[in-house]
């Protein structure tokens, strides 16, 4: 026995995890498909360190982002309030009743403690007056018009942003050892609308807002002293794309802003922590002078040194050396040093780098590093592994946790790593996973997304899925792919669909030949967003494949810069814009080709890969008498295999082995 489709509700991952000033309590939230409650659920818990067992400190439905007070007596968290919005919640170290911080209507996206655990400072979306529910009883579609004068105008899972600009407050934080709120009983002198706005109190302190405007801020960081909170700002260009941004620190007395790091200065930032000496330390690219150079970018860790508004930034890494690009990469503050992720070959390792600019790597192996947090000498941090999503160990001391052991109960096949000699030479790395058997199996060649992502060492359902099904499945990293340096990654800038193509060929041929138990005649190809373009453009110029899945893909670069959220820069750079060179690597212009049974899979609110691609891909498959089926997922977006209702994820694994049953039926 091994993954099948239902077994998602047993996939337990982890968030960032944060660890008391004393070093003595860890605390991190969890999360993980529940198909009876068709959402995804997870509580905070807690674990003495350094073995102590963890227990759940909460048991809301989805609390997610733990952080412990600097004072070590509360932690603070997210949590959905009754109209849905995230807001801050705060609970006694030791655990309790939570006590609600805030109350905004946008919800909150992110917070921190003040240095001194005297206030929360937050970002959180600021609805236009009339929009989203601001007005009673007035319905999206009843709205007035929007008016859009800039390059960007929404985000894929959430939707339109210049009418919700996240903006920065300061809350007191709550007293979790104070009299509860209760809702007042109706009197006969008691007004309707006097008894309605007691009892929709919820908060005991009300917010400062900080900033306004239809400027939008990314993140929320005090300085050490308190007097300031760091933020990214991110403001909607009129003309252009321009990835680069500006660090500012915004006064909380007083809301007055400095500059920090200045857009003029062509830095991206990214993730932003600050010592206990007070130094800022970044996460920051520079997409160069066109502001847009975002392929394989050479994210690096800086620290800013001087006064606010005079700080130069000095690199600490060489991004040629180390890829801090991976996602959710953030700093951790660990005496006069830095934690960071470093991306490669599959794998996430954790990196401790001092001020002056030595790396010294702290965790590797076959793991996937998401998460840390330090204090006093103790460092922790979530990770994931062949055998688990989602893990937490203690540095020096191991795992400290064991939600791997029920998706393990249901039985896992480990891939097996490969490395091919390319058509030219190239080195190609990727992985196998076959049943137990001697087969020979049906094979199904697995293309990932980004195009600058990777696949990795971690247990993978969708793999595991297929494989319980009774296929083989072969995965690699072609160029274009994270974690085999910039060049690596840059290779196939105006290139698409050319040495990508020949390494997950070479690749599913080597190994194919190489392995009895691969049965070379019966071959399938799927892949998603970047993976279903190389997919489309596989079986334009190869029809060896019984079916194809083109799933969410990048299938018509001319369409997809006016439809998509990141439109406005993605297409621009992976495959330029004359037209010539745009029609050389689109699948929509190849499509005439496609003889290959194709299911194409999208979501209806997937704005990243915007469904026009799919329907006008299908549509082209369906006239000119290709066999084609199309599967279209209301309500979900780009994140529908990782992040979707688990019912629609399932249903999604059901039509995928059953176009396979049809098309590729394994003995």
């Amino acid at each position: 026995m091994t993954v099948r489709a239902t077994d998602i509700a047993a996939l337990v991952s982890l968030g960032r995890p944060s660890l008391a000033p004393d070093a003595g309590v860890a605390v991190f939230a969890t999360s993980r498909p529940d198909i009876v409650a068709d959402r995804n659920v997870g509580q905070i818990w807690r674990i003495d360190l350094p073995d102590g067992t963890p227990r759940r400190l909460t048991r809301g439905v989805a609390d997610t982002q733990p952080q412990v007070s600097p004072d070590g007596g509360r932690i603070a968290f997210l949590r959905a309030d009754a109209d849905g919005a995230q807001q801050v919640f705060v609970i006694p170290a030791s655990g309790g009743e939570p006590v609600q911080a805030t109350d905004v209507r946008g919800g909150v996206t992110s917070f921190a403690w003040s240095p001194d655990s005297a206030r929360i400072g937050f970002a959180a979306r600021v609805p236009e007056q009339g929009r989203y529910g601001t007005v009673e009883g007035l319905p999206a579609e009843a709205e007035s018009p929007r008016r859009i004068t800039g390059v960007r105008w929404h985000a894929n899972g959430l939707g339109y942003i210049a009418d919700r600009p996240v903006h920065l407050f300061v809350v007191d934080a709550p007293d979790v050892d104070a009299e509860p709120f209760y809702s007042p009983a109706p009197t006969a002198s008691t007004t309707s609308t006097a008894h309605t706005s007691e009892t929709v109190r919820r908060v005991a302190a009300e917010a400062t807002q900080l900033t306004s405007g239809a400027v939008s801020h990314d993140g929320v960081v005090f300085t050490a002293d308190g007097g300031h909170l760091l933020t990214v700002r991110d403001e909607i260009e009129q003309d252009h794309r321009d990835l680069r941004t500006a660090l500012v620190a915004v006064a909380v007395a007083g809301s007055d802003e400095t500059e920090v790091l200045e857009r003029a200065a062509g830095f991206a930032v990214g993730d932003v922590a600050v010592a206990e000496d007070g130094t800022i330390a970044v996460l920051a690219s520079r997409p160069g002078d066109s502001g847009r150079d975002f392929i394989a970018p050479d994210v690096a860790l800086y620290i800013l040194e001087g006064e606010l508004g005079a700080s130069v930034p000095r690199r600490l890494t060489d991004p040629e050396a180390t890829d801090l690009d991976e996602v959710g990469s953030h700093i951790t503050t660990v005496g006069a040093d830095f934690l960071v992720q470093n991306r490669t070959r599959g794998r996430v390792e954790l990196l401790r780098v001092s001020r002056e600019g030595a790396v010294r790597t702290l965790v590797d192996g076959d793991v996937e590093v998401g998460g840390h947090a330090a204090a006093g000498d103790r460092i922790v941090f979530s990770h994931a592994t062949p055998s688990s999503v989602g893990e937490l160990s203690l540095l020096g001391t191991g795992t400290l946790t064991s939600f791997g052991d029920a998706i393990g109960a249901r039985g896992i096949v480990r891939p097996a790593e490969r490395e091919i000699t390319g058509r030219d030479g190239y080195p190609v790395h990727g992985w196998v996973a076959v049943p137990a058997g001697e087969g020979p199996f049906p094979v199904i060649l697995q293309i990932h997304g980004g195009p600058y992502a990777a696949y990795g060492v971690h247990l993978f359902d969708e793999t595991q899925v297929l494989v319980d099904a009774g296929y083989a499945v072969v995965y690699c990293n072609p160029r274009g792919s994270a974690g085999y340096g910039r060049a690596h990654g840059r290779s196939i800038r105006g290139a698409m669909g050319t040495v990508d193509m020949s390494d997950v060929l070479d690749f599913f041929d080597a190994v194919v030949e190489s392995d009895a138990r691969l049965d070379g005649s019966r071959v399938g190809i799927q892949g998603g967003s970047y993976g279903g373009y190389l997919t489309a453009w596989i079986i334009a110029h190869d029809h060896r494949f019984a079916a194809a899945i083109v799933e969410r893909g990048f299938l018509d670069p001319v369409s997809f810069r006016g439809t998509s959220d990141i439109g406005s820069f993605f297409g621009d750079e992976y495959v330029g814009t004359d037209p010539a060179a745009m029609t050389r690597q689109s699948p929509m212009a190849a499509v005439g080709a496609v003889r290959t049974p194709t299911l194409v899979m999208h979501s209806e609110l997937d704005f990243r890969c915007p469904l026009e691609q799919a329907t006008r891909y299908y549509s082209a498959l369906k006239r000119q008498g290709t066999d084609a089926e199309m599967l279209i997922f209301p309500g979900e977006n780009h994140e529908l295999t990782r992040a979707g209702r688990p019912r629609h994820r399932v249903e999604r694994f059901d039509a995928v082995i059953e176009w396979w049953s049809r098309h590729l039926p394994t003995d």
